[in-house]
């Protein structure tokens, strides 16, 4: 990855050496590429570790191959819907600069870049659309997983908890409140 950059990366947890999960840190560290987590690992706890640790998605063994394509092909057309309307998504709101075009969220004061990862970026991005209106788990899990809300919502609460706390290191006046029985709101504050 660091000689030749790539659009995806798909990575197995049970690797020999480095496991997918420490090569998955590392490379959020470098870099919002999409990551896709393919294992044999199926329980609850696995899927919440590698959402957790940055991957935008996780499929679990045996699948069929058609899911994984599609699965690919739609966070390649979330990828491009964002682009698309660049222009029209940069956004200054609280103290945040938000580029839709360079996928960058940078503090207004200090202009210093917050690091996100892809689905962190899309999380935020899609709350900024809606000020103030509470947001279900469902409709996230609709629009920026692109996956149906019959699905556990912990990846949800799981990326809000990673959000909030880059918000928190910057003193943003940006927070995402919960809103018990919906989902989560964006709100300023002074």
């Amino acid at each position: 990855f660091k000689c030749k950059p790539c659009d995806l990366v798909i990575l197995d947890i049970m690797m020999p050496g480095s496991d997918g999960l420490e090569i998955c840190k590392k490379l959020r560290k470098e870099s919002d590429v999409p990551i896709i987590m393919l294992t044999a690992k199926d329980t609850e706890s696995d899927f919440v570790l590698g959402m957790s640790i940055g991957s935008d998605d996780y499929i679990m063994k045996p699948f069929r191959p058609t899911m994984l394509l599609m699965k690919i092909k739609a966070i390649f057309r979330r990828i491009e819907l964002e682009h698309k309307n660049t222009e029209d998504n940069d956004l200054k709101i609280g103290n945040l600069n938000i580029s839709s075009y360079e996928r960058k969220i940078y503090c207004n004061e200090t202009g210093m870049q917050l690091e996100f990862s892809m689905t962190e970026f899309s999380v935020l991005s899609y709350l900024t659309k809606f000020p103030k209106k509470a947001v279900s788990r469902e409709e996230l899990l609709e629009k920026v997983w692109d996956i149906n809300s019959e699905i556990e919502t912990r990846v949800v609460d799981e990326t809000v908890r990673r959000i909030r706390k880059k918000l928190n290191m910057f003193d943003s006046k940006l927070r995402i409140e919960t809103v018990w029985g919906i989902g989560y709101r964006l709100v300023e504050v002074d």
